[in-house]
């Protein structure tokens, strides 16, 4: 059950340690104390009382004050991601009956949606807060990532948002905690949650932001907690700067961690513990892992009657948990869990002795030949050879096998000349052979292009692009 109960977020970030807590940005921070006390809105609260609310905003330090002023006071909060495209919002304002937009843009940009009214988010923060109820409870509404259409949204409550958080024992140094995520999306709302109810700091990225900045940001505040996806991982230790960081706890989620990345880290930050978590946005967060292995213990799926409860049927993750979301919104909205209530992931998983293992979305399988081939599971081995950082694997159609699979790979601290010339095909030869060792030869690359980087979404996730 949830550890937390508060009517709002804005309720639970009491106690005499505020002022030394903050939200920091890229430019500006603020302290929580400020956040409590004053408004961050160019309007009164309780103007906004009630209404269904889409928060749009183009800084993620913004948009954490507006969902902090905002829970418990709108009856429902819309949180647009920052990739939403601008053709999109007449759809999402129609099926969440958005009445307000909260944003720090210029109010012409909504002028012609529609919506009744508009509020300016933002800092400085300058006057005190009216006496505006703040004890209802409001529907948080996120959207999927992962989409070419419009996205699904889907509605959960504080409650559940904040359900595998737990309170942290008190300790002497205070928890700085930052996030390679943005804090529009679920695994990036996670990471606020925790550090707005931990209690700590957090120190929030920027989007287009060098990653040699970040780290440097990181590590003047001292951070001491830091999650982000394997993608984001790999990119900041391909940065020499990586070691400008020394945090206690390293947390991946949003995709799967294998073990070439879990080792790395280990090797880099010998004095932190490593987990990796897993979570969707329908489904909540549904358990951390932190015995430094990739996969998932067997035994996790013995806990009948537990919450959350974990299946796995037809080689897919299916979740019953009070973490979960409650439904979709939409015209004709999809249905969300099953009868008995276990909401079906996608993430395919396969049993190896006593442990699963992920291998990739039921919706990404290359066909070659008519056998099946997990993008995923192909790149967990390539980037278990040592002269790989990360990899993209992808389909290349073929006139005689459909498809063909082919990696796209960016070597790990090689100089230029080991990826050109007759060195260059010696090592794509040796990496080929390395799949050959512990891959079907369907599984196996068929060519291997060496690239200096690897594009990552929004959500810090490889972007895959089906050919």
């Amino acid at each position: 059950m949830p550890q937390h109960s508060t009517k709002s977020l804005r309720g639970a970030l009491g106690g005499s340690d505020l002022a030394d807590r903050r939200l920091l940005g890229a430019r500006q921070g603020v302290a929580l104390g400020d956040i409590v006390q004053g408004s961050c809105l160019n309007i009164d609260r309780a103007a906004l009382a009630g209404r269904s609310v889409l928060v749009v905003t183009g800084d993620q330090l913004t948009a954490a004050l507006a969902l902090i002023a905002l829970d418990g006071l709108v009856s429902r909060l819309v949180v647009a991601p920052p990739d939403l495209r601008s053709d999109l919002l007449p759809t999402v304002i129609a099926d969440a009956e958005v009445d307000a937009i909260v944003s720090d843009f210029d109010p012409v940009t909504f002028a012609a949606l529609g919506v009744p009214l508009f509020a300016r988010c933002g800092l400085p923060i300058v006057r005190p807060d009216d006496d505006a109820d703040g004890g209802r409870a409001t529907e948080w509404v996120l959207l999927t990532s992962g989409t070419t259409g419009v996205p699904k949204m889907v509605v959960h409550s504080l409650e559940a948002l904040t359900g595998a958080i737990t309170p942290e024992p008190s300790r002497a140094r205070p928890i700085v905690w930052a996030t390679f995520y943005d804090i529009r999306r679920y695994g990036g709302l996670q990471i606020l949650l925790r550090a707005m109810l931990a209690p700590s700091s957090l120190v929030l990225s920027e989007a287009g932001e060098p990653v040699v900045d970040h780290l440097h940001r990181l590590a003047d505040a001292g951070v001491t907690h830091i999650s982000g996806t394997p993608s984001h991982w790999r990119r900041a230790l391909m940065c020499g700067t990586a070691r400008a960081i020394s945090p206690e706890y390293v947390r991946l989620s949003g995709e799967i961690a294998d073990q070439a990345i879990l080792n790395a880290l280990r090797e880099t930050y010998p004095q932190a513990a490593i987990g990796h978590a897993y979570a969707s946005t329908e489904a909540g967060v549904g358990f951390a892992v932190d015995d430094g292995l990739e996969g998932f213990p067997a035994s996790l799926l013995d806990q009948h009657g537990k919450d959350p409860e974990i299946r796995v049927e037809d080689g897919s993750v299916r979740i019953r948990s009070t973490r979960a979301a409650s439904r979709y919104l939409g015209a004709a909205p999809d249905r969300l869990a099953d009868a008995d209530g276990f909401i079906d992931t996608g993430d395919m998983v396969e049993r190896r002795g006593d442990r699963y293992y992920f291998v990739g979305r039921r919706g990404g399988i290359i066909n070659v030949g008519g056998l099946k081939v997990h993008p995923e599971e192909v790149e967990a081995v390539i980037n278990r050879h040592h002269g790989v950082r990360m990899s993209l694997v992808r389909a290349r159609k073929s006139p005689i096998m459909g498809s063909i699979v082919v990696a796209d790979v960016v070597l790990d601290g090689r100089p230029a000349d080991a990826a050109t010339g007759p060195a260059g095909d010696a090592l794509k030869d040796e990496i080929i052979r390395f799949c050959r060792g512990a891959l079907p030869q369907h599984k196996v690359p068929a060519a291997i292009r060496f690239v200096p980087s690897l594009d990552v979404t929004t959500a810090g996730k490889l972007a895959r692009h089906h050919a």
